[in-house]
């Protein structure tokens, strides 16, 4: 069974069928409440792609009471584009809006070729579960390979070890590590409101996210960068030494940060048959993916090593090395970007946005060589 299916808690060991269960019994008690049911299955052995059809059906126990539509339910969801030989798949479903308890669940699936008809499709094992409805953020956010509470925890160590790194550097570039310690807090908490308001600019039509859900590094690189910019001028600090003692730390942050970022299911990558794929989950679907976070996070690391080995020479003029690093780094997200199963909103803004970075990484080396 794959790793992090047995990090996040659920393995499908116990069925075919499990129900999301929070990992606290003291949030099983708040309201509201919700059904999240997983449902595990083999890709079909026959040629593909394949589409899954899955019926969950169910019927709340222990009803004291006439029964009423919140004591029942019939729901249909479907997953496509499963091909031959994906190996074990993990499709989690959410039911709002019924009454809390105890429910027995069946689940009934079928797999059909695309594009065929009915006549070809493939019964999957049909399976049955009784469990318990649970609080409503939990079973939409946990499902298996995905560890609650793991994204805040490793930003927050992002942010830690961003600090250290910035205060190490700090000495070789002049700055006070006092006041560049309480700017860089500032510049944290500033950042973070700043991603979260960037998300909601740039994903109107979607809900609100449940607490951290829904915040985007654009925005914290934007705010974050402008806090620095007028408090370093404020401080009397020189901006362009201030930046480029702060690119490395950026960088690390970004690193540790989408390690989160895969044990909480979000930024997940496009399914593949690949060797060097990982079984990983957006939430929904667990199948083996393209490790999108782990290469981006690989990636930032790497940039970081490279320009904390430069910004510790302190070179001039200061702020050059904050702008390739900034310029690599989004050049490397562009890439990246068609191996992650989120759709872009424009169909040219990632090849706008590579060529720009492009162009400035390349600036600020020419510049670099002739000064």
């Amino acid at each position: 069974m794959p790793t992090l299916a047995r990090v996040g808690g659920a393995a499908g060991t116990a069925g075919a069928l499990e129900f999301v269960k929070t990992p606290l019994s003291a949030l099983g008690q708040l309201m509201p409440h919700a059904l999240g049911m997983t449902y595990w299955f083999d890709a079909p052995t026959t040629p593909g792609p394949h589409k899954v059809v899955l019926r969950l059906t169910g019927r709340r126990l222990d009803v004291d009471h006439d029964r009423v539509a919140a004591d029942d339910f019939v729901t249909t969801t479907t997953l496509s584009g499963i091909e031959q030989g994906s190996g074990r798949i993990a499709l989690t479903h959410r039911v709002a809006g019924k009454a809390a308890g105890r429910w027995h669940v069946t689940a009934d699936a079928v797999a059909l070729p695309e594009g065929a008809d009915h006549s070809e499709a493939v019964r999957l094992p049909s399976a049955e579960r009784v469990g318990v409805s649970t609080f409503a953020p939990v079973a939409f956010m946990r499902a298996p390979g995905v560890v609650l509470g793991s994204w805040p925890a490793m930003v927050g160590l992002g942010v830690l070890l961003a600090l250290v790194v910035q205060n190490t550097l700090a000495r070789a570039h002049g700055l006070p590590p006092g006041r560049l310690l309480l700017l860089a807090l500032v510049a944290s908490l500033l950042g973070a409101v700043g991603a979260r308001a960037y998300y909601r600019l740039t994903h109107r039509k979607e809900r609100g996210g449940v607490g951290l859900a829904g915040m985007s590094v654009q925005g914290f690189v934007i705010v974050a960068t402008a806090t620095f910019v007028v408090g370093g001028a404020l401080q009397g600090a020189p901006v362009g030494h201030l930046l480029d003692g702060t690119i490395p730390a950026l960088l690390v942050g970004q690193g540790v940060g989408r390690l989160g970022c895969l044990l909480a299911g979000c930024c997940a990558g496009n399914p593949t048959l690949s060797r060097w794929a990982i079984w990983s989950s957006d939430r929904r679907v667990a199948a083996r993916r393209v490790p999108v976070q782990l290469m981006e996070s690989a990636a930032a690391g790497a940039l970081a090593l490279v320009a904390a080995v430069i910004s510790a020479q302190a070179p001039s003029p200061g702020g050059l090395l904050f702008a390739a690093g900034v310029a690599a780094y989004v050049a490397v997200r562009q890439l990246l970007f068609p191996l992650r199963g989120i759709p872009r909103s424009t169909p040219y803004g990632r090849q706008a946005t590579l060529l720009l970075a492009l162009v400035v990484l390349l600036g600020t080396m020419l510049v670099a060589r002739l000064t």
